[in-house]
């Protein structure tokens, strides 16, 4: 199993900008290639922080309501000073949260996550630029076909990694859903395999309805035939 990288989803073509960079700079930048935010990159092309539009907006949020129908805002002093500021220096969120080309989709999801981000600059082990990988970036991996899902699960999961004969189970997938269907030598695979066909890229959900001949989870082991004999009347 091989989950896919950041390397091969994300932007290599990355928009930056410098410390001096001027607001109205960054504003067009942001229209002009469609995109979000920027990173704030120092002499030597490595992130110091990010700006994105939220940073820009909180100095269109500070301006007086001209009608004063508005309530007036009492912004805390750092988002003050975001607002009264006009290089990408001071709007700039830092330090970057940066991510690494060799992370898989599930490590860069997790620093999205836990930091609150939407993008990530991904730098080298020199701490340089090379790409930027957003949330829009991370989703495409629930673009794979159901036949590469498939393909994966019967090769990899299976066979590869479980030693499960391809014929004992028949894996249908429809839009990333994941039905297994056969048997399993031992009761204890059943939760394993379906624990790693969920991390298997692309997938949505998993269900399963295998059987087992041996049952070695309880304290004393039964066979399927032991354990049917044992239900016959």
């Amino acid at each position: 199993m091989q989950h896919r990288m950041v390397s091969d989803l994300m932007t290599t073509s990355v928009v930056s900008v410098r410390r001096d960079t001027g607001f109205k700079e960054i504003a067009q930048l942001l229209a002009e290639h469609d995109i979000t935010a920027v990173p704030v990159v120092d002499d030597d092309e490595r992130p110091m922080g990010v700006v994105s539009e939220a940073d820009l907006l909180r100095k269109e949020a500070a301006q007086l309501d001209p009608a004063r129908l508005l309530p007036v805002l009492h912004p805390k002093p750092a988002d003050r000073a975001k607002a009264e500021a006009s290089t990408a220096e001071g709007l700039m969120n830092s330090p970057a949260v940066t991510a690494r080309p060799q992370w898989t989709v599930v490590e860069a999801a997790q620093v999205m996550e836990r930091h609150r981000v939407k993008r990530l600059p991904v730098v080298d082990e020199a701490g340089r630029l090379v790409g930027v990988i957003s949330r829009a970036d991370l989703l495409r991996v629930f673009l794979r076909g159901d036949r590469a899902i498939r393909e994966e699960i019967s090769r990899d999961v299976l066979v590869r990694t479980l030693g499960i004969a391809p014929s004992a189970i028949t894996v249908h997938v429809v839009d990333g859903r994941v039905s297994l269907k056969g048997s399993v030598e031992r009761k204890s695979l059943i939760p394993v395999a379906v624990r790693l066909c969920r991390g298997v890229d692309g997938v949505v959900d998993v269900s399963a309805e295998l059987d087992h001949r041996l049952d070695d989870t309880s304290a004393t082991p039964e066979t399927g035939a032991s354990r049917r004999a044992q239900l016959a009347p």
